[in-house]
């Protein structure tokens, strides 16, 4: 799905179907293991290709009808297409690929059971729409995109036995007239062979070198080259679904060459110069207090209300449990201490009891605050939001941790310089003294954890992140706790060490990050999340948001992360 000129505000929405999306794929095909990352459908950390380009609506002008119909065409794909032979039937050729995709996208969609009526209507709407937003982009004002155009219209109807719209019939009537001749002795057999992924390729690999060849002829000359360019800028088709810059970007990831070479998995090369430290022990009282009346004024600045937002936490995380029996009720259990009052007063029937159940919270939230060099710009607007969620936790009754992580040097420090006396082993692994930071444990209260908590405002604590190992520690320490556990790793960027990834490669602390998130998520002692700033997480974090700070911690930052809770 592609991921749109949308102002970054609209962000939250757009994960939202995504997420929605992504369920009913997951319904339909059966398949567990599949959700977007950012625009893109992944299984586990793999993309999951899906070309034909009406499975992409933009959500500037789309609704969510059209989203709903473009899930139901990917799960579609998936049910239907073995993805072996059809690697094996498909053409080389840009063009021929492209209609080949197209009409193979059509004969899974038009093997939709007659039991699933929503979603054969969901498909339809989805493919009409697609074929208005093509018309108003302008491009069937050029011969190429006529042709596209009409072919896309005419095997559709022909393999789904769905009828074309009479407007578009209309417009592609000499066209249409035009292709008869040419594919008359193809498009009866996509109808008849769509049950044959195998034979339906042999017909349809004949029409896509048809129409091929006349797409990779010369372009048109009755139109200006400017038309031609807005009417591309509009509407984007096959290989052209990159977000624009715009929108909140995804970060970059990969997997690592080293890491996977490495049977000894991922190494440290020296662990000598770890530390955790306690914030108190880095910054002096003096200068805490000043950072804490900074931070009070900010969060008076953004009129949040702490108390509302302890009610709302602890409905969402608080349990009913039994305490007792509750006397004096004229329905539930007879209390036979109250039997004498049949006696005394035979019109009062308030003589049942009935269970007592108290709301208890059993849960423990860390927050895991990324102090790499590229957060200091937004410390302050991270600082009121972790303040806040720990006060309201407090109130809620339920656990709350607040943590960092960064390192102790730029480029290495020590952990480099012994390597370097060694003599540079090849992949050395994490090469940099990790310094993990204590704002808040969850056997302190906010009160007096609240000087603490400024300290984030410190912004020479900041240097590099090695996320990985810092959300195993986080997890760590709640192992001894009970009840719903719950992760939030806030960060703006990929792990970054320059020192290891000059030893090692570039993606070796991404790939490592990756691993033990998904060894956290198949444990499922810990819920991991993933809040970016200003930056998709996605490619770490299956659940995730991006959290737009530009305008401070406001109350949409705040029911961005209660979604997450409720979720």
């Amino acid at each position: 799905m592609t991921d749109l000129p949308v102002r970054p505000a609209s962000v939250r929405r757009q994960q939202e179907v995504h997420e929605l999306c992504a369920g009913t794929i997951r319904a339909l095909a059966g398949q567990s293991e599949l959700h977007f990352r950012g625009p893109e459908l992944h299984r586990g950390h793999r993309r999951v290709p899906m070309p034909a380009p009406h499975l992409h609506p933009s959500f500037d002008g789309a609704d969510f009808a059209s989203f709903r119909g473009a899930a139901d065409g990917m799960a579609s794909r998936l049910l239907h297409t073995d993805p072996v032979l059809h690697r094996s039937l498909c053409p080389d050729g840009t063009a021929d690929r492209l209609i080949f995709e197209i009409l193979e996208q059509f004969r899974v969609e038009s093997l939709a059971a007659d039991a699933w009526g929503g979603v054969r209507a969901n498909l339809s709407h989805r493919f009409t729409q697609w074929s208005q937003d093509y018309v108003a982009s302008g491009l069937t004002e050029t011969v190429h995109g006529m042709l596209l155009f009409t072919v896309t219209q005419m095997c559709r109807a022909r393999i789904t036995a769905e009828p074309i719209p009479e407007a578009t019939e209309d417009l592609i009537e000499s066209t249409r007239f035009a292709l008869a001749s040419v594919l008359g002795g193809h498009l009866p057999w996509l109808r008849r062979t769509r049950l044959s992924q195998n034979d339906f390729g042999v017909h349809a690999q004949a029409v896509a070198e048809l129409i091929g060849r006349h797409l990779e002829s010369p372009v048109d000359t009755d139109v200006s080259a400017d038309d031609r360019s807005a009417g591309r800028a509009a509407f984007s088709l096959l290989f052209d679904f990159e977000p624009d810059d715009e929108a909140f970007r995804t970060a970059e990831s990969g997997r690592s060459r080293a890491l996977g070479e490495d049977g000894d998995g991922y190494r440290v090369f020296t662990r000598a110069y770890d530390e955790t430290r306690q914030i108190a022990s880095l910054v002096r009282p003096e200068l805490l207090q000043e950072y804490r009346r900074r931070l009070d004024l900010g969060i008076d600045l953004q009129h949040l209300n702490v108390r509302k937002l302890g009610r709302q936490l602890r409905a969402l995380l608080s349990k009913p449990v039994t305490d007792g029996w509750e006397g004096g009720r004229e329905e539930g259990y007879l209390d036979g201490r109250r039997l004498a009052q049949l006696v005394t007063s035979p019109t009062d029937r308030r003589l049942f009891r009935a269970e007592r159940a108290e709301p208890q919270t059993d849960t423990t939230l860390t927050f895991l605050i990324d102090c790499s060099g590229s957060m200091k710009e937004f410390s302050e607007p991270v600082a009121i939001l972790v303040d806040v969620f720990a006060r309201a936790l407090e109130l809620a009754d339920a656990r709350c941790e607040i943590l960092g992580f960064t390192t102790a040097a730029w480029n290495g420090g020590r952990a480099r310089r012994d390597w370097l006396r060694s003599g540079r082993p090849r992949n050395p692994g994490r090469l940099n003294e990790v310094r993990q930071l204590v704002f808040k444990d969850a056997e302190t209260s906010w009160r007096r954890a609240r000087p603490a908590i400024a300290g984030l405002l410190k912004n020479d604590l900041f240097k590099e992140g090695v996320d990985g190992e810092a959300v195993d520690w986080a997890c760590s320490r709640m192992r001894g706790t009970q009840g719903r556990r719950l992760l939030f790793v806030i960060s703006d960027g990929s792990p970054l060490d320059g020192a290891t990834a000059l030893a090692n490669d570039e993606f070796y602390l991404d790939h490592h990050l990756q691993d033990v998130v998904e060894r956290h998520e198949d444990e499922r002692a810990v819920e991991v999340y993933g809040l970016g700033v200003g930056l998709d997480l996605s490619p770490y974090y299956d659940r995730c948001r991006t959290l737009d700070l530009s305008c401070g911690t406001n109350s949409d930052v705040i029911a961005d992360v209660l979604s997450m809770i409720a979720h």
